[in-house]
Parts: C-alpha cells; structure tokens; sequence
C-alpha cells in the first residue's frame, strides 16, 4: 500500500517490483494507472521471478510503461528511467498542447466542429453546441447526415462535390451561416469542417440600414412624384370647370373625357409610387423593360429641370423572376445618380438587352451618362456602406443597398468609368438571370 500513498505525489517515475509483501506489483500498477490523479505517472516494473514473456505481457497490460527483469544492468536501468522521464515530459507538453487548443477552440465566437471521413461527428465547441441549442442532442461518434437532418431539415450540405459549400439556414428564431470545408486531398472520403455563424443581428442591422435607404429613396422621388400629380390635378380642375359651365353636352362630354385620362395619368404615377414601396413575398416574373419605363417616368421631370433627357432603349419582353419594389429601388437609385452626375443638355441612355451569360439566359441593363467620371482612387470605395462624393446630401448606401439588392436577385452590378477632356462618363451594368436558383 506504500507504492499507492507514494504516488499520490505525483513522482515522474516507479519503479515497482512485481512481488510485494501485501499485493501483487500488478494490482498496484492497475491501480495507479486506474486514478485519474496517478495515471500520468510513469510504471517500470522489474522483476527476478516473473520472467517470462507471459510475465512481461501480464505487466505491460496493466498499465506498466516498462519492464525489466533480473539481472539488470545498471547502465540499461539509467537508460531506461531516463525514457520514461523523456516520454513524461513529451506527454505533459501534447496535454498542455491539447488544453490550449482546445481552451482556443472554445474561445471561439464561431461555432466549429469536425466530421470524420466516415461521416460521423468527431468534437465541436462550445459556440456549436449553444447555435445549435437544445433542439439536437450532440453525441461524439453519431452520424452527421442524421444530425443535420435534426438540425436543418436536410443533409445537403454534406452531399455537396464542392471543397467549399455555403448557405444560410434559420434555426429557430435565428439565422446561421453554415459552411463546410473538406479536409486533405481530392477525395470522395474525406474529413469535414463545419462552421456554424450567428448572422441574425448582423442580418438585422442591414435589413434595418436597408430599409432607411429605402425611406431616404422615397424621400427623393418625392419631388419628382408632386410635380407628377400636381400638373395633371390643375388640368383636372380647370376641366372640371370647364365642364360645369359649358352649355355644349359635346364640349361637356370632351371636357370630362380629358378629365378621365387626367384621372388615370395620377392613377399610374400612384400605383408606381406604391410599387416602391409594395413587396410580393415571393419572386414573380418581370418584365424589366416596362419596369424600366415606370422609373424613367418618374426621373424624366427631375432630369428634364436640370436639362438632361432619359432615353430608354428596350428589347422587347426581356423578362426575369425578381423582386419589382427591390428592382425598382435599384434602378431608380443608378438613374438619379446618372442624372445628377450629367452635365446639362447632356443625355443618360439606359439601354435593356437580353443576354446569355455563363450559359444562362439573363437580363442586361445599362445606365450610361456623359458626366466627369469616377476618380481612380475612389473606384474600390464605390460600393462600400457610407461611402459617399455627396457630403451631406448623400447617405453613402445607395450603391451598397443596390449591390446587396442584385446579389439577392443572384445577379452583378459593376461599372466602368473613364476621365478626360473629350471623352467621360460612367457606365454601371446590372446582370440580372432570368431564373433565380432556389
């Protein structure tokens, strides 16, 4: 029992014979080996009686690190405690490696886990755990396809072929980034990375930027959407006179019949101004060239005080599936700008094409104005949030809204731009594909 209390201060070696007076060396080691407090202290057992191969095998099974029998020679005695001492220390440092990296691992805000090339669930952190709630139960060894069918309904994001897969999913109330990494080589089987992110607040932070550049938007088609209604509402009124005191019922059946267009022209320019701010909750098919013409309609007053004319060139029936509130906020947002960077007598030409692009068939809208051109060393700027050449009168999220608008409508938006004295100008492009992949 004396074997027993001296390890329980932790020495770096035993040396244990096999034959003590009270229990076997065997039991001793199985027991130092057995307590979590002991286990890491390095076993050699020696021994005159228990010679044999059968012997050695019985003590290196219960746990022995070593095992020497009579005669020993000193010089190999030495060689071998100091083994055992050189493994103990490397032993220390791989725990004291594992703690760190493991400490590291959880001190993540990211959710991490590993998947073996087996498909089974290896270890994760503790942000993997708290993103995936208590909604699964996770189990070292259990199958990944089943856990994510739990979790998200769905397996897909291990069958992908791609090295790298990305979607965002809702768990719960909250939305997740989920990304998997495959590990090693090219092969079919292969370990996995999955990276679970918590994206809700930052999703909330920019729908919410989103929708206050959508209010700042209205605010501006404001003015171009009054002097809209407001003329057709004076030729309104003065009909509506004309025809109460007409005496003629043709001058008064003429008089209301040009009431009625009058009538119909405010309808129009309302119903344009409610599809800014109306929204299907799903996309429906588009025809971009008509919206196209409703936005140029509503700009085509504001240009036309600062003498530059709109002109609309369209292919007809060039359709796409989309969002018409989110195409007409970007849209409209390029061409007040086109508008506001041409010089007077000037013209914006916007120009609708159908176009097939990668192999898919798509929508290309061009918005071309002859104004003083992008500086070169804003040009990476343009799209960043808050980046503006307005000062005040700009909110520096136009261009930012509209690039996160496209990319929704799993479309591009780019531009080119040049600077000179005889030749300028801007000319953004907006691909958008006919089909959006769901």
């Amino acid at each position: 029992m004396g074997a027993l209390e001296a390890a329980q201060t932790l020495p770096d070696v035993i040396i244990l014979d096999v034959r003590l007076p009270d229990m076997s060396g065997y039991e001793v080691c199985r027991r130092i080996k057995g307590d979590p407090r002991t286990a890491s202290v390095s076993v050699l057992q020696i021994s005159a009686s228990f010679v044999s191969n059968d012997d050695r095998v019985r003590a290196l099974e219960a746990g022995a690190d070593g095992y020497l029998t009579h005669p020993i020679d000193r010089m190999v005695l030495v060689a071998t405690v100091r083994a055992l001492l050189r493994l103990r220390t490397a032993e220390a440092a791989a725990r004291q490696a594992a703690e760190q990296w493991q400490s590291t691992f959880d001190a993540l805000s990211e959710g991490l886990a590993l998947i073996d090339s087996d498909g089974k669930l290896v270890r994760w952190n503790k942000a993997f755990a708290q993103i995936c709630g208590p909604k699964v139960q996770l189990d070292a060894g259990s199958d990944a396809s089943s856990f994510f069918a739990v979790l998200l309904g769905t397996d897909d994001p291990l069958r992908q072929n791609g090295r790298r897969y990305s979607a965002e999913f809702e768990i719960g109330k909250r939305t997740v980034q989920l990304i998997v990494n495959r590990m090693g080589s090219d092969t079919e089987h292969q370990g996995k990375i999955l990276i679970l992110n918590d994206i809700t607040d930052s999703k909330l932070a920019e729908y919410a930027i989103r929708t206050a550049e959508k209010l700042a938007a209205t605010g501006k088609l404001a003015n171009a959407i009054a002097h809209e209604i407001n003329n057709p509402l004076e030729a309104l009124t003065n009909l509506i006179y004309l025809a109460s005191t007409s005496s003629s019922l043709m001058e008064i059946k003429d008089h209301v019949s040009h009431a009625s267009e009058q009538v119909a022209r405010i309808a129009r320019v309302t119903k344009q101004s409610l599809a800014f701010h109306r929204e299907s909750e799903r996309p429906i098919v588009i025809d971009v060239g008509d919206l196209l013409g409703e936005v140029v309609s509503l700009f085509e007053r504001t240009a036309a005080q600062r003498r530059v004319h709109l002109s609309l060139s369209r292919q007809p029936r060039v359709s796409v599936c989309g969002f018409p509130g989110q195409l007409t906020q970007v849209f409209g947002n390029l061409i007040r700008n086109a508008t506001e960077a041409a010089p007077p007598t000037s013209e914006v030409v916007i120009r609708v094409r159908s176009i097939l692009r990668g192999g898919h068939e798509g929508a290309r809208v061009t918005i071309h104005d002859r104004g003083s051109g992008v500086p070169e060393e804003i040009r990476e700027k343009l799209f960043d949030p808050f980046f503006t050449t307005k000062d005040l009168k700009g909110s520096g999220l136009g261009l930012w809204v509209s690039k996160t608008l496209v990319a929704k409508h799993q479309g591009t938006i780019r531009f080119r731009s040049c600077q000179g004295d005889r030749k300028s100008g801007t000319t953004f492009e907006v691909y958008l594909p006919t089909a959006m992949n769901t």
